[in-house]
């Protein structure tokens, strides 16, 4: 994590020590080799997040591994000289504020809040949400946004009278005050305006949420253009909203053919106005709209070829003397680096991975190959490093989500550990990954275990037609829905996959809906997931034939399962059902569980220790298979 101060003047890092705490670094940009600590966190209360609340003082988002809820994040300021730390929420859901009759002693705030926003006036606040549960469901029902001083920690409401139901996602003008609300209510997204200076909300979309019009709110471009991302010709685009008229433009602002646009704003908060979009294609790039940024741009690509650069501004793009730059590759993990605008140097301030080597890496690229429909499947392949040509071992790896885009061209840890060991590893973003417009995201609606699976053996087929994978030696992996992916795989295709690692994996649709640990709402139980999955009444009989558990004695081939004790997103009764059903005709079950791990792995030694495991069952099962 690093980021700039918001006049340019300083870089906040968050360094790992060798002994796993991290610290807080700031570096004066004029100096950037040296820096100073301005605090450190312990192992078991890492920092996830890191923001500029002035050019003076800093807020610290920091994350509990005991705790799993949403709420549980503690939130602190500090000065940059290491001064004047104060604590602003609790994560501990046993804290509460002390009060003397009306008076409040200890005004930390309790673990309903959330770190939202920062303000760009030079204040000392921040935004933060306070979370709203309606005692039923195990997500918060909606949430109210208020403005908190992080030195006296005073908090007023940010948004005065009432709001829509259900709010959750807000949108902020140039001056910080909250103009747009989001809201999912009843399987509708919904969106919500309000003039300046009014208190009231007017309604301005309501679309079916999922559903083939998309109308998604994304940021301002001064007082009254709000940039959305909606429908265009089948994919999802970048278009200008006047909210005076109330009416798209008819033509785009960006538009990429063959992607949904996914990019985030690079704005000037001097100016209010937009200056570019970061973006992802293929690859990821930068479009600019302000002509100097275009330029820097062009110099720093100049100065790191082969590489995504990133370039980031800090609160005013004309006006910092120098540019913050994320710059990796397939095969280059991120480094951070300075840019001087007059002198036009780059100056490193660190790597994500600083042992890594990137001559070792494997090369990521993009293809589509078409499935047995026909349908055009995008995928990304991580080929071994080294010359060595013809097939190899080769892993099907499969995304989580599974409505959402898998692969990006990027350093991707997984797949650079299956490639250093000798496997290709394919990735497809199988129908219903998001990413590939509508007609794609749709066609995998209620195809769990259907056609969202063929996709998956359609890929193997494919690299095995390419000359590039061992048909004798291909495996399948993956977490969450790529755990279910995983099981249904060797199950649907015994002859093609030898063997699966699934780890976090959903074992039986039905339980989804009904198990009692789950974090899944009412909201996503009702609507979502019966348009994206299948109902459970009506769809009953195809859900129960795409259960892996009502199909476990069917797996004869090696697989290694693991879980987190403390799952509330697939919790671990999907794991040790799976396992006592599979173990009863296959004594090729290794059952691995992680008592204090949760929907994925955030301990070091459990991330080692799964991908020894990992490592063992690969190379036992398929690299060395006959």
């Amino acid at each position: 994590m690093v980021h700039l101060s918001p006049k340019g003047g300083a870089v906040a890092l968050v360094m790992q020590e060798p002994d796993g705490r991290q610290t807080l670094v700031v570096r004066d940009s004029a100096t950037p080799a040296q820096g100073h600590v301005v605090t450190t966190a312990s192992k078991e209360e890492p920092i996830i997040a890191v923001h500029w609340i002035n050019e003076q003082r800093i807020g610290l988002t920091v994350k509990n591994r005991q705790f799993e809820f949403e709420s549980n994040y503690d939130e602190f300021a500090v000065d940059r000289n290491g001064e004047h730390f104060t604590h602003l929420i609790a994560g501990s859901l046993g804290h509460e504020q002390e009060k003397l009759g009306q008076i409040v002693k200890n005004k930390t705030l309790t673990s309903d809040y959330l770190y939202y926003a920062a303000t760009h006036d030079g204040s000392d606040d921040i935004l933060v949400a306070q979370l709203v549960w309606n005692h039923v469901d195990p997500a918060p029902q909606h949430n109210r946004l208020y403005r908190l001083n992080t030195r006296t920690r005073e908090l007023r409401p940010a948004v005065e009278g009432t709001q829509p139901a259900s709010s959750s996602h807000w949108v902020m003008d140039g001056s910080d005050t909250p103009r747009i609300v989001t809201s999912l209510v009843q399987g509708h997204c919904m969106t919500h305006y309000r003039q300046p200076g009014s208190d009231s909300w007017t309604e301005i979309a309501n679309t079916p949420c999922p559903g083939a019009t998309r109308w998604q709110p994304l940021f301002f471009d001064g007082a009254d253009t709000l940039y959305v991302r909606a429908s265009y010709q089948g994919y999802e685009a970048l278009f200008r909203y006047n909210l005076q008229t109330r009416t798209l433009d008819k033509e785009p602002v960006l538009a990429i053919p063959g992607f949904d646009f996914d990019g985030h704003a690079e704005l000037d908060w001097e100016t209010k106005r937009l200056a570019g979009v970061h973006l992802q294609a293929d690859a990821g790039t930068t479009v600019w709209f302000d002509p100097a940024m275009q330029a820097a741009q062009a110099k720093i690509n100049a100065a790191l070829p082969g590489a995504i650069n990133q370039v980031h501004c800090a609160q005013g793009c004309a006006s910092t003397p120098v540019l913050l730059v994320e710059s990796g590759s397939d095969r280059k993990p991120t480094s951070y680096l300075l840019y001087n605008r007059a002198s036009g140097t780059l100056v490193s301030l660190g790597n994500a991975h600083p042992d890594i080597d990137p001559k070792q890496m494997g090369l990521r690229d993009f293809h589509r190959y078409a499935a047995r429909d026909g349908r055009q499947i995008p995928v990304y392949v991580t080929t071994p490093p080294g010359k060595a040509s013809g097939p190899r071992p080769a892993v099907v790896l499969v995304h989580g989500g599974p409505y959402l885009r898998g692969g990006y061209w990027n350093w991707n840890a997984e797949a650079q550990f299956l490639a250093s060991r000798g496997y290709l590893v394919i990735e497809p973003d199988f129908r219903g990954s998001a990413g590939y417009g509508y007609d794609h995201y749709h066609a995998g609606w209620k195809q769990w275990g259907l056609a969202m699976q063929d996709d998956l053996a359609d890929a193997a087929q494919w690299a095995i037609k390419q000359g590039w994978a061992d048909p004798k030696r291909v495996g399948i992996m993956g977490a969450s829905y790529g755990g279910y992916a995983t099981l249904m795989g060797l199950i649907e295709q015994p002859t093609l996959f030898r063997a699966g690692v699934e780890w976090a994996g959903v074992t039986d649709i039905g339980l989804m809906f009904t198990v009692a640990r789950s974090d899944a709402n009412r909201e996503n139980r009702n609507y979502s997931m019966r348009t994206l999955i299948g109902d459970p009444e009506q769809d009953a009989a195809q859900l129960a034939r795409t259960s892996p558990l009502q199909r476990a004695a069917e797996l004869k081939q090696p697989l290694l399962m693991a879980h987190g004790g403390q799952d509330r997103r697939v919790p671990i009764e999907h794991a040790s059902r799976f396992r006592d059903a599979a173990q009863r005709g296959n004594r090729n079950v290794t059952y691995l569980v992680y008592p204090d791990e949760r929907h994925g792995w955030s301990h070091d030694d459990t991330n080692i220790d799964f991908w020894r495991q990992v490592d063992t069952f690969l190379d036992r099962n398929l690299k060395s298979a006959e």
